[in-house]
């Protein structure tokens, strides 16, 4: 790898072996992708995936004292993925007991660590940051150094960012170096499509059950698609890059994916068009039967499969707040229609908190409350780590949350339909 004079200065030692080491694995990273220099990252704001203090990462708390002890923090403030507890959220003493002494001793010692690192603020800890009531939304164009999967895909698809599908420490270390080997989904060449996905559906199919057919067919490649524009127009408006948010989510955890192509609607597809796509690129088709194939090839988990649910996650990645409104109103109406008051299964809503401030200011926030839903910032994949998850029988509208968990998917429309559903002693 070719480094500039003052990389090669940071290397040798000018800042200390602290930043040497820092700058070495950068290297070793970029080596190992074929990377021939570094570049500045670019973005106002980072980001890491790593907001959780769990006993067994100790040895990742004590590298980052050791950047701290050495004075090198990051070079961007940052936002950083939710945080795993939130007490609103159900949970029994014994699962508290779990999250509390066994799984999440560290927290509040990793908190501090992130706030000394350069964390944005209080309100941060979001896997949307690139929702405007967060603020950290990178510019076409930028290079960003982020780890977190559908906010990587989210960035590079949608804003048109570029950045690679980094590690959790990987990330900080290009913040803290303030550049990441160039390599991947960096580079024009890497950022051309080797799929054509031919969307062929009669309705506008489900955004989490799109994106997963894709990530699991074309895995780690760029997929380009077309016929999607169909349902979700030319504009990135705020139902398209809602949609957006979600396919893409399914498509980074159910593959690989860290950029796609939407025909006439992203901005790199509205820019270059077919020029994009590669040659011999594959072709895959997804009708309506495909994705009812998909869909039935989900395993599932749970110990009793026949088990009635006992809880429910919706947002995964966080919710938006045009779909914190959609719901509320989707499930007051529902309620109503069934003579009941509050949903029948343990529902939680996540959204970040800049997001729910603002959902707290509209007339829809008491709605939702009054169903009963509990609306909190936590992550439900690092709740649902707990291992006495696998015990109980949790559905949810997210791929990237069934994927990583025993959790059951449904479609949104049959999570409403199962949390409104009429039960023996509810009301």
């Amino acid at each position: 790898m070719i480094l500039t004079s003052e990389q090669q200065a940071l290397l040798d030692g000018a800042r200390g072996e602290t930043m040497a080491k820092v700058v070495k694995t950068l290297v070793m990273y970029g080596e190992a992708f074929d990377a021939k220099r570094m570049v500045p990252v670019t973005s106002e704001y980072g980001h890491t995936v790593i907001s959780f203090g769990l006993k067994v990462l100790g040895p990742v708390y004590d590298l980052y004292q050791k950047l701290l002890d050495e004075g090198l923090l990051s070079g961007q403030k940052f936002t950083a993925d939710p945080r795993p507890l939130d007490r609103h959220v159900p949970s029994s003493l014994l699962d508290d007991i779990v999250f509390k002494k066994i799984m999440y001793t560290d927290q509040a010692r990793y908190e501090k660590q992130l706030e000394a690192l350069g964390l944005l603020g209080e309100d941060s800890y979001t896997c949307t940051s690139y929702l405007p009531q967060v603020g950290n939304v990178p510019k076409k164009g930028d290079i960003l150094s982020w780890a977190e999967s559908s906010a990587v895909v989210y960035a590079n698809s949608v804003l048109g960012a570029r950045c690679n599908r980094n590690s959790g420490i990987i990330e900080l270390m290009g913040s803290v170096a303030g550049f990441v080997p160039e390599f991947g989904l960096l580079t024009d060449d890497g950022r051309r499509a080797d799929w054509i996905i031919e969307v062929r559906c009669q309705t506008r199919p489900e955004a989490q059950l799109l994106g997963s057919a894709i990530g699991m067919k074309v895995m780690e490649d760029v997929p380009y698609v077309k016929g999607l524009d169909r349902w979700l127009g030319t504009d990135l408006n705020e139902d398209a890059t809602t949609y957006l948010k979600d396919f893409g989510a399914a498509c980074a955890s159910n593959g690989a994916v860290g950029l796609y192509h939407i025909e006439n609607l992203t901005p790199e597809a509205k820019e270059q068009g077919e020029t994009l796509i590669r040659e011999n690129a594959q072709v895959y088709v997804i009708d309506d039967a495909e994705l009812q194939r998909v869909k039935d090839s989900y395993p599932v988990v749970w110990k009793n499969p026949d088990a009635e649910p006992a809880l429910c996650f919706v947002g995964c990645p966080h919710m938006t707040l045009r779909q914190l409104t959609e719901w509320t109103k989707a499930l007051t109406a529902r309620l109503k229609e069934q003579g009941l008051r509050k949903v029948t299964v343990k529902t939680v809503f996540t959204a970040s908190t800049g997001v729910i401030k603002s959902f707290e200011k509209t007339p829809y926030c008491k709605q939702l409350r009054r169903t009963g839903v509990v609306l909190s910032y936590i992550c439900p994949l690092m709740y649902m780590n707990n291992p006495l998850c696998k015990k109980k029988a949790v559905i949810t509208s997210s791929n990237k949350l069934r994927t990583y968990t025993s959790a059951r998917y449904y479609t949104d429309a049959e999570i409403l339909d199962i949390i409104t559903t009429r039960r023996e002693g509810k009301k």
